[in-house]
Order: structure tokens, then sequence, then C-alpha cells
């Protein structure tokens, strides 16, 4: 079975990704094929509104969704990490969440299962607004939402690995991929 992950921070080994590995632990422990897309290494142009992927069914934008699309496709589950930015998704998740709008026609995501973290810098950072709003897109997808303790990992952590001193949001990470992968196997039976 696939699993892929998509870290949304522009910063290359930052705490989202951090987490985002930590919660993909249970899916490599059980065998899972996994694919990390970390948009630090990435180019995802935004969404121009051309319109040209309705008639089409890909879009025109040349950059490094194909593979993304593909692997909406292949997967099975679906674990997207976040920074929190001005209470929300990095704009570099949100152009991949806006270029979806390609291939929803096709629905590659119905069914599939998927959880959501989030990082801020505070307690009232943001997170449960970029959790929400990851939720939401997966919602629209037709992801079944899959939560941690209790919803998505809203951790706090400010410069790049601090998250590596705190066990239990690495803790909480790996509660949410397990969730993920019990739900997913469910599924295929």
């Amino acid at each position: 079975m696939n699993v892929m992950g998509i870290s949304g921070t522009p910063r290359k080994k930052g705490n989202s990704e951090i987490l985002l590995r930590y919660a993909l632990k249970p899916f490599k422990n059980n065998g899972w094929n996994i694919k990390i897309f970390l948009l630090s290494e990435l180019t995802i142009k935004p969404c121009n509104a051309c319109e040209s992927c309705r008639e089409t069914g890909t879009c025109n934008i040349n950059d490094d969704m194909q593979s993304i699309y593909d692997a909406f496709r292949w997967c099975n589950a679906i674990i997207i990490s976040s920074p929190v930015y001005y209470l929300n998704v990095s704009s570099q998740l949100l152009s991949v969440l806006d270029k979806h709008y390609a291939v929803k026609f096709d629905k590659p995501l119905e069914g599939k299962v998927g959880g959501a973290i989030a990082v801020g810098s505070g307690t009232s950072g943001g997170q449960t607004i970029t959790i929400n709003a990851i939720h939401t897109w997966m919602l629209s997808c037709g992801i079944i939402c899959v939560p941690g303790e209790l919803n998505g990992v809203k951790a706090v952590a400010d410069k790049p690995g601090d998250i590596l001193n705190q066990e239990n949001w690495l803790k909480q990470a790996e509660i949410l991929g397990f969730n993920i992968l019990k739900v997913a196997k469910l599924l295929q039976k």
C-alpha cells in the first residue's frame, strides 16, 4: 500500500517536515511505499485561473505539480504538514491545494484517508485554523479525515529543529500516522 506526505514548509528540515517524517514512521514500519514531497525543494507555481484544465483535465503550468498529481492517484493515504503563516497554511502549500482543481473531476483522492499537522510559534499561533484549512480541503476532495489523539497535530515550535526537543509532539505525530494507517487498513478489507 502507498502513502504520500506533503511538507508545506519552505524551510529545509523545518519543524513541520520533521513531524511529517515522524507521522510516516508507522507506515515505514508496516512496509508501505512512501513518497514525500518537500515543497522546500519543489517549484509549484500558483494557479493563474486560466481554466484550461476544465477542458483538458491537466494543468498547463509547467512546474513540479505533475508528480504530485501522479501521487494523488497512486496513494492510499495522505498526510499534509504546514507551518502556520498569518493564521493559515503556507503559500507554498496553498498553491498545491488550489491546483488540485485541475484533477478534481477525476476525484483521485476520493475514499482515501488523510491527516494534518500544523506548527505555529505560539499556543494561539493559528494551528487550529491551519488544521481546519487542510481538513476542509481534504473533505472537498473526498478524503476521510483521521484525527490524532484529538484532531490533527497542533504543535508549538519556532526555530528550525525546536520540535526535536519536544517528545510529546513527536509522539503525537506518530499517533496520527498510526491512526491513519489503521483506518486505511480497515478500508482495504
